[in-house]
C-alpha cells in the first residue's frame, strides 16, 4: 500500500502527494516536520500539514520574490532577508552583481542545516558567499532593534499561523520601514489570494501607515494550490512599481542572470491583478 501525504491548509480542500521515501521526520510538542521524496516534485518539505517548498517548483517563488524588487530598484547594494532558511532567496539575491551585502535573519540554525542536507539545490552554495551575513535571531526583534539600513527587504516566512504570524503584524512592517533606505522596497509572500483574500486585505491595511504605495503582484507556484500566489509590495515611491519594460530589459541583460520563470515581461505582467483582488483591496 502506497503512503500518501495530505496537505491540511484548508479544512474542506487539499492536495495529496505520494511519499516514495521519507528522508527526515520529526514530531515535537509544538510542530511536525517531514521531508520526503515524490516522483513528480522531487524533495518536498512540509510543516504542520502545510507544504513549505518542493525541489521542482521552488524556482518560481524564489525568483519572483527576489528579482522583481531587485530589478525594480536597479541599484540595491544592501539586502535583508527575513526567514528563508532553505536558502532559495539567498541564492537568487547573490546572483545580482550590484549587491554588496546581504543579511539573512533566520530564527533557527537547524532549519538552515537541515535544508543544506536535504534540499542542497535551494541554496546551491549561497550560504558560503562572502557577501552573506547569516544572523540567527528573531526577525521581528531584528528589524525593530538593528542600526543597519537596507535597500530591499524580502520577508520569506511561513503562513500567518503559529510562529510565522508575527511576520504579518504591524510591528514587523513598522520595523521593516525603519531599516529601509530612502527609495527602498519591501516584499513578502502573502498566500494564495483566491483562498486567503482576507490576508491580502489585512496586509494592505497594516502596511498603509508606513508606506505611501502598497500593492501586490502575482506568481503561479503549482504546489501553492488555489490559483495565483500574491506577493506583497510596499515602497514610498509608486514609480518603482511600474518601471518601464525597456529599463527592466536593460537591467536584466546587464546582470547576466539566467532564470527559469522571471523575465522582464513577467515582471511587468505580475502587477496586473485579477479584478476580484482589486475589488477586495478597494474595500480596505
Amino acid at each position: 500500500m502506497m503512503t500518501t501525504y495530505l496537505e491540511k491548509l484548508y479544512d474542506s480542500y487539499g492536495q495529496q502527494f505520494t511519499i516514495d521515501e521519507v528522508l527526515f521526520e520529526q514530531q515535537t510538542d509544538s510542530w511536525h516536520l517531514i521531508i520526503f521524496r515524490n516522483e513528480m516534485f522531487g524533495t518536498v518539505m512540509a510543516l504542520d500539514g502545510i507544504i513549505q517548498t518542493t525541489e521542482r517548483d521552488e524556482f518560481v517563488y524564489h525568483e519572483m520574490l527576489t528579482h522583481v524588487p531587485l530589478f525594480a530598484h536597479g541599484a540595491a547594494k544592501r539586502v535583508l532577508i527575513i526567514g528563508g532558511g532553505d536558502g532559495g532567496i539567498l541564492r537568487e539575491v547573490t546572483k545580482h552583481p550590484e549587491v554588496e551585502h546581504v543579511t539573512q535573519v533566520e530564527i533557527d540554525q537547524a532549519v538552515i542545516d537541515m535544508c543544506k542536507t536535504y534540499l542542497p539545490n535551494h541554496s546551491a552554495g549561497a550560504f558560503d558567499d562572502p557577501r552573506a551575513n547569516i544572523v540567527i535571531a528573531d526577525g521581528i526583534e531584528y528589524v525593530t532593534q538593528t542600526d543597519e539600513k537596507f535597500d530591499v527587504i524580502i520577508s520569506d516566512c511561513t503562513d500567518p499561523v503559529g510562529p510565522g504570524e508575527v511576520l504579518f503584524s504591524s510591528t514587523f512592517y513598522e520595523g521593516c520601514k525603519r531599516c529601509l533606505n530612502e527609495g527602498g522596497i519591501f516584499v513578502a509572500q502573502n498566500g494564495v489570494a483566491f483562498m486567503q483574500i482576507e490576508e491580502v486585505q489585512t496586509t494592505k491595511r497594516r502596511l498603509s501607515p508606513y508606506f505611501n504605495d502598497q500593492s501586490f503582484y502575482c506568481a503561479a507556484v503549482p504546489t501553492y494550490i488555489g490559483g495565483n500566489m500574491t506577493l506583497a509590495w510596499a515602497a514610498d515611491n509608486p514609480v518603482l512599481r511600474s518601471v518601464e519594460l525597456q529599463t527592466l530589459e536593460a537591467r536584466f541583460a546587464a546582470s547576466g542572470i539566467q532564470t527559469r520563470y522571471y523575465n522582464p515581461q513577467m515582471h511587468v505582467g505580475a502587477f496586473a491583478l485579477p479584478q476580484y483582488i482589486i475589488d477586495a483591496l478597494d474595500e480596505v
